[in-house]
């Protein structure tokens, strides 16, 4: 039985396979595929375009989703009674919960395939999604240089497990004190982003802030990365801290169409789990 809950569970292979699924998907495969199967999805209230993706993929799937609140694992009743029980009626669990623990735990007594929809240590549906999406434009997106500004958390670990994945280059733009183990890092933007093609960001607390004053991404700086480079900000994102306005108006910004693959790719992670049994 196939889960995700990290990406550095799949092999490169996998992650191209699933890239081919996505594809034939939106040639209009699959079609039908949830048909008479039921898909149990934890999720907060705050999230919004990895739930949407997740429910309309299953619906266009032609299966069922039925939704609870991500709270509602966060109560007695052991992990392993929950996920007996519906593991008697639920054919596939997607899961949005910050704590990884709860998951694995899961993971251990389910009987049917789980998905990590985000956890505080990563978010690999986001990042399987944006790797899909920038195969389609970029000439061989595994040679580009990456270079990620944030502090070591969900987006910027799930960064780090893509490039063990896949062999990628990656390095970290951030703060003292925001290091991840692992990867070069950066103290300052204008030296971090030299010879870099993707640039990628992730919003910040205002405590954090004030330390990452020497890392926002501008136009300017964005001007000197690599020619042809791209920006692409985790959403969500806020002009003026992480990010300034005018990059995210610039020709540098990836866009809202290039998250347009979320849908696809999710699909294509429900039915490789599944196809996969």
């Amino acid at each position: 039985m196939k889960n995700l809950l990290r990406l550095t569970d799949l092999q490169t292979s996998d992650v191209y396979e699933i890239f081919h699924m996505a594809d034939e998907i939106s040639a209009g495969k699959y079609s039908g595929f949830l048909g008479g199967k039921s898909v149990v999805l934890f999720f907060p209230v705050t999230s919004i375009r990895t739930r949407v993706t997740f429910e309309k993929g299953i619906y266009l799937l032609g299966g069922q989703p039925i939704l609870f609140p991500s709270d509602a694992l966060d109560k007695r009743e052991e992990t392993r009674d929950v996920f007996g029980y519906l593991s008697n009626w639920a054919d596939l669990l997607v899961i949005r919960h910050k704590d990884i623990r709860l998951l694995e735990e899961a993971a251990k007594y389910a009987e049917v395939p789980i998905i990590n929809a985000m956890t505080d240590v990563n978010h690999p549906c986001e990042i399987l999604a944006d790797l899909y999406s920038l195969s389609k434009i970029r000439e061989n997106f595994i040679a580009d240089k990456y270079l990620f500004c944030g502090k070591n958390g969900n987006i910027g670990l799930a960064w780090k497990e893509a490039s063990e994945v896949m062999g990628f280059e990656l390095s970290q733009c951030c703060g003292a004190g925001y290091e991840m183990d692992g990867v070069r890092v950066y103290h300052e933007i204008e030296t971090a982003v030299r010879g870099k093609d993707i640039i990628c960001t992730d919003s910040l607390s205002a405590d954090e802030l004030k330390d990452f004053k020497n890392c926002q991404v501008t136009e300017q700086v964005m001007d000197m990365a690599n020619k042809n480079a791209l920006l692409n900000p985790c959403p969500p994102f806020y002009r003026g801290e992480e990010v300034s306005a005018d990059a995210i108006e610039s020709g540098y910004f990836a866009g809202y169409e290039f998250k347009k693959s979320l849908l696809a790719v999710q699909q294509a992670v429900m039915v490789w789990c599944l196809k996969n049994l």
